[in-house]
């Protein structure tokens, strides 16, 4: 469960902000009463959530490249942030094999540019950085990856948040060891998350995406690999891990920075077709979808994550199963189908959420004692 007095009045630097994960999780920081500064280009597509929720009306929102490194040290300075969180990413699998210098460029690039400006402003924060269950080296296991599994990736999107991982560990054990945090005051971690599913992703050669544009088009869905599975799972479930660990960042930098994963239950990491199936099922009449056979890039058949860390040292869990998830989608895209306010059923979908975490908690705490983190040491907020 979040600690909402940690938020209140918190500055906190998101890159990324104008993306599907980043209008989330701004709305839910402003929720939670954050000063909040956003820091992406423009909406990367077109509807998109950050117009749709309004997200622009509630942070302080700067239109800026990644790989403008003056301009993003300029914002970060101004910022006074003393919680940083790196979402900033070109990201999706396909548009990396078509672009891959911009790819590495945006996610490797762009990830030393954060860290380079957060050395330079030699200011005590929490910093993190969020690349993707991607990052490891695909061997295509049955079981999930681990924290410590070799980094990798065969094609430039996936290879390039290895690279980022790479890049953050490099500054961690060069400019802010965990060992020295005192000194420093600087507590980097990462975070590698599976596939985040929601109401107001609009990206394009997307599963979701793609299938609700299919539908709103009274069309079939052609899906290019309905045999790969991946762990999907419902936006705020991230996030939540996300926060939570920031949290953990400021109460004892030196035990928390480091990767961590965060996904779905166990049985939640299911093929595409059984996602397409759910769809149709839930959209209801005229919906349909069918196997694009052509040609396509390679991308890894299974994938899954182990999240045995997040759960055992930062009582982080997932409370949303992926059959309700898609539930929630569904009623978030009949909304928009019907000219709805997009914003409030955004709002009480982080609410919803918010009300899971606290059950979850409450029926945690009444079979045992629930595990909490030592309070080491608190990095200060920093006065603006």
């Amino acid at each position: 469960m979040l600690n909402p007095s940690f938020w209140k009045n918190r500055k906190v630097f998101v890159t990324g902000h104008t993306g599907f994960k980043g209008s989330w999780l701004s709305l839910w920081l402003e929720a939670l009463g954050a000063d909040v500064t956003g820091y992406a280009l423009d909406p990367p597509s077109e509807p998109s959530l950050f117009e749709q929720a309004r997200v622009g009306e509630y942070v302080r929102s700067i239109r800026g490249d990644i790989r403008d490194f003056a301009r993003l040290k300029s914002a970060l300075d101004e910022s006074n942030a003393d919680v940083v969180i790196h979402m900033a990413a070109q990201s999706v699998v396909r548009h990396g094999y078509e672009e891959p210098v911009n790819t590495y460029a945006t996610n490797v690039m762009g990830t030393a540019h954060l860290l380079e400006a957060v050395r330079q402003l030699g200011r005590p924060c929490v910093v993190l950085n969020v690349t993707s269950d991607k990052c490891y080296e695909n061997r295509e296991w049955v079981w999930g990856y681990r924290e410590n599994d070799p980094m990798g990736g065969h094609d430039p999107y996936s290879n390039s948040k290895g690279c980022a991982e790479l890049v953050t560990g490099a500054y961690r054990d060069s400019y802010f060891p965990p060992d020295m945090l005192s000194r420093h005051g600087v507590a980097l971690a990462s975070a590698r998350a599976g596939n985040a599913i929601g109401g107001g992703d609009w990206t394009a050669n997307q599963l979701i995406p793609d299938v609700i544009r299919a539908f709103l088009g009274d069309r079939p869905c052609r899906i290019r690999s309905p045999s790969a599975i991946r762990p999907w799972q419902f936006v705020l479930m991230p996030l939540h891990g996300y926060l939570l660990l920031c949290e953990r960042l400021a109460e004892d930098g030196a035990r928390f920075a480091t990767g961590w994963n965060f996904g779905p239950m166990e049985e939640d990491a299911r093929p595409v077709s059984w996602i397409a199936d759910k769809l149709v099922t839930l959209w209801g009449e005229g919906a349909s979808w069918m196997h694009d056979r052509g040609a396509h890039p390679a991308e890894a058949h299974v994938l899954r994550l182990d999240t045995s860390k997040a759960k055992s040292d930062l009582d982080w869990h997932p409370v949303l199963q992926l059959e309700q998830s898609l539930v929630w989608i569904v009623e978030w895209y009949h909304a928009f189908q019907a000219r709805g306010d997009l914003q409030s059923i955004t709002r009480r979908q982080i609410e919803r959420y918010e009300y899971l975490l606290q059950d979850h908690c409450g029926r945690n705490a009444a079979g045992s004692p629930r595990k909490t983190a030592a309070k080491v040491q608190l990095l200060p907020m920093i006065d603006g």
